[in-house]
């Protein structure tokens, strides 16, 4: 049996993707960019495409050629460069059903959310329910799972989030006026979608997957502490206009091409709550998702989860600090041009190249700087500030040997960039 797994190499997607290959399934899996996939599962065959560019029905033929089952694990939390909800979590569905139709595929497995609605306080739960109410409209053999926060040992986006607030030092910041929060373990997802593969689980039905019991933000907060294995430390209670104002900041950087979890939509999702009733999945299956406690203790945290929950809220300071840096050195050096070029003048260099070399080393200086902000060239201007900075200090020790031992370092101070600019490169992969 040929299965297709949309979105196949996310947080849910990828443990799908195993499991059912473990299970004897044949799988497809499909996304954006699988290059990375394919290196970490080859046993599934990937297929790369931009899911929001499918909205018609023929677009999906192809590549729903032989497959009898289609699991959907995509999705994307807000409207970004990247990410354009309406076309990714509405129109390509209502495509990709239609062409189920076409195709003969009766199944459909939609991993939904919790709290979808018309009437939802965000575009994300809109354009779910858009899409969940338009699979239950067809006449396929469809299954809609709504999971809550789904807890996994893998890290990205809310659950980074709280792993990176569990891990600070002196104290705990904590949001105020958040709502509780129901969690699943991301096993009991993924056995919810082999048993609805399996035909398991009565079809034409949808389940929310969350565990009975729900808690507050600080809960979560503090048990992941725990679990990572940090002291207690004081709470210290954020107020609303300050998470607004970190969050607006958030979503200024999602125009950059980055995905921070610190985004309005995530801000009023933890302002209604994260809540589901497992009661129709206790009948189907007879029991409940594992509570918060028991998936923690299936889990196991080792030194990589505490170097990745302190890196990670890191990462942006490191990059906004090497940033500024860079930006600095370039805006000085067209400040300061006529000292910067009066060394290269005291060593016999014209004039007029050397006032070329400082204005076109401050243009360089600040275009990388600019360059290093935007997710889609931060690792070539990470390389490129590497480079340059090598060949600054070449030409410098040919032309200005002596600077080396000048009591201000502008030779010495450029290590340190150089460094930084390696950790960069080291902590840029999102997942």
């Amino acid at each position: 049996m040929q299965v297709l797994v949309l979105g196949g190499y996310g947080l849910i997607g990828q443990p799908v993707v195993s499991r059912l290959l473990e299970a004897g399934y044949h799988v497809t899996g499909l996304g954006r960019s699988v290059r990375l996939a394919r290196r970490i599962c080859p046993q599934a065959t990937w297929v790369e495409r931009d899911i929001s560019t499918l909205t018609r029905p023929q677009d999906w033929l192809p590549v729903l050629s032989g497959v009898d089952a289609v699991v959907n694990c995509s999705g994307a939390l807000q409207d970004s460069p990247r990410d354009h909800l309406q076309a990714l979590q509405t129109d390509a569905m209502q495509a990709l059903f239609e062409a189920c139709r076409t195709a003969c595929i009766k199944k459909v497995v939609q991993i939904s959310a919790v709290g979808v609605s018309r009437d939802a306080t965000t575009p994300f739960l809109r354009t779910k329910a858009d899409a969940d109410e338009a699979l239950m409209a067809s006449d396929l053999d469809w299954i809609v799972l709504r999971p809550g926060l789904v807890i996994a040992q893998n890290a990205y986006g809310g659950t980074a989030l709280i792993r990176a607030l569990a891990s600070f030092p002196l104290i705990v910041p904590l949001l105020e006026g958040s709502k509780p929060i129901q969690t699943v373990c991301i096993e009991d997802v993924v056995d919810a979608v082999l048993a609805c593969v399996d035909g398991q689980v009565e079809t034409r039905s949808a389940y929310d997957l969350v565990e009975a019991q729900d808690h507050s933000l600080k809960e979560i907060i503090l048990a992941f502490r725990s679990w990572l294995g940090f002291a207690a430390v004081p709470i210290l209670h954020v107020p609303r206009v300050v998470a607004r104002l970190l969050f607006s900041i958030g979503d200024t950087l999602g125009y950059l091409g980055w995905r921070p979890p610190v985004r309005m939509t995530a801000l009023r999702q933890l302002e209604v709550g994260v809540r589901g009733d497992p009661a129709a999945w206790v009948r189907a299956r007879g029991r409940a998702p594992s509570s918060l406690p028991s998936t923690l203790a299936r889990m196991t945290a080792t030194i990589q989860e505490r170097w990745f929950a302190r890196l990670w809220l890191l990462k942006p300071i490191i990059i906004g600090t090497l940033s500024l840096f860079w930006l600095a050195s370039g805006m000085i050096g067209f400040i300061e041009a006529k000292a910067a070029a009066a060394i290269l003048l005291q060593r016999g260099v014209g004039e007029e190249f050397a006032m070329a070399a400082v204005f076109s080393g401050s243009l360089v200086d600040i275009s990388l700087a600019a360059l290093l902000l935007v997710r889609a060239t931060h690792k070539a201007a990470a390389y490129g500030m590497i480079a340059t900075t090598v060949a600054y200090l070449a030409a410098g020790t040919l032309l200005t040997p002596n600077l080396w031992l000048d009591p201000l370092g502008p030779f010495v101070k450029t290590i340190p960039g150089v460094v930084l600019a390696l950790v960069v490169l080291a902590i840029a992969d999102e997942r």
